[in-house]
């Protein structure tokens, strides 16, 4: 009896430590199984930072204080488009976060960067002429037109510099684009195609002349300018590269060269009403 029940004991003993294993080896799986859910969150949240940090942010000069003195007249519509230049480095920067990956190494430049400045001219043009009309012009103002990606960003499309400042224009682009539904040179990528202006326009005043043939020129060097594109830019970029990095901005040039013709025209008569709507140009095979 005494020699059975140190053998019953050594099996309890054996048993209990199986069991006490198997609970203790069931804790270190579920263990192994929970560090490997943390690590897969962590490098989720790590991730997603990243995305969010990656494509960097515009940075533009600022307009606002390089003004001279607003006159009253012009108060109005300085501060509509001072306030159209911060929407639009909203905007831009929206749309980085919303293309990380999108196109080649040049993207950012050409879809974004690039439109952003002739907005910015555009935008900054009205404002020198609103203060035009009742005070001495500002000039120079075009040098705080264009803007860059911070160092945050993917390098690829800017210089790093930063520049300070809190204003992009959204408006229309300054000085460019086709006149004469002129189609420019063909080639494999197409040829953009863009309304005629000049004779659309009605009978322009003497004093109003020098100006309108000079941004009528303007428009037939953009066709020119946009074509070239084009064919450099073959095989560049995704489906909608063409419209968000070259007819797009074409179009936003054409806006402003057209409204400064109106504008020229309407100082010593009649400012021709609808011409906006030749603005837009196609791509043609």
């Amino acid at each position: 009896m005494s020699r059975a029940l140190p053998k019953y004991n050594k099996r309890r003993v054996a048993f209990i430590g199986g069991a006490a294993a198997v609970a203790l080896s069931g804790t270190v799986i579920a263990g192994f199984a929970l560090a490997g859910e943390t690590t897969a969150s962590s490098k989720s949240g790590g991730t997603n930072a990243r995305t969010l940090a990656g494509p960097g942010t515009v940075s533009c000069p600022d307009v606002k204080s390089k003004l001279p003195a607003v006159p009253a007249t012009a108060k109005a519509e300085v501060d509509r488009n001072l306030a159209l230049l911060n929407t639009q480095i909203q905007e831009a920067n929206k749309r980085l976060v919303d293309t990380v990956g999108q196109g080649g190494p040049n993207f950012v430049q050409n879809a974004i960067l690039g439109p952003l400045k002739d907005k910015r001219v555009a935008t900054i043009n009205r404002m020198a002429t609103a203060i035009g009309r009742t005070a001495a012009r500002p000039q120079g103002l075009d040098a705080l037109a264009p803007c860059t990606l911070n160092a945050n960003g993917s390098a690829a499309a800017a210089t790093p510099t930063q520049q300070a400042g809190g204003n992009t224009g959204n408006s229309a682009n300054a000085g460019n684009a086709g006149n004469a539904g002129n189609t420019g040179k063909g080639n494999a990528a197409g040829a953009i195609s863009c309304p005629d202006v000049k004779s659309k326009l009605p009978a322009v005043p003497a004093t109003a002349k020098a100006e309108v043939d000079r941004n009528l020129a303007l428009l037939n060097t953009q066709i020119q300018e946009a074509n070239n594109r084009l064919a450099s830019s073959v095989g560049q970029g995704g489906p909608n590269f063409v419209q968000n990095a070259i007819l797009g901005p074409l179009k936003d040039k054409r806006v402003s060269t057209i409204d400064r013709i109106a504008i020229s025209i309407g100082r010593t008569a009649a400012k021709p009403q609808g011409l906006g709507s030749l603005a837009a140009c196609t791509l043609t095979r």
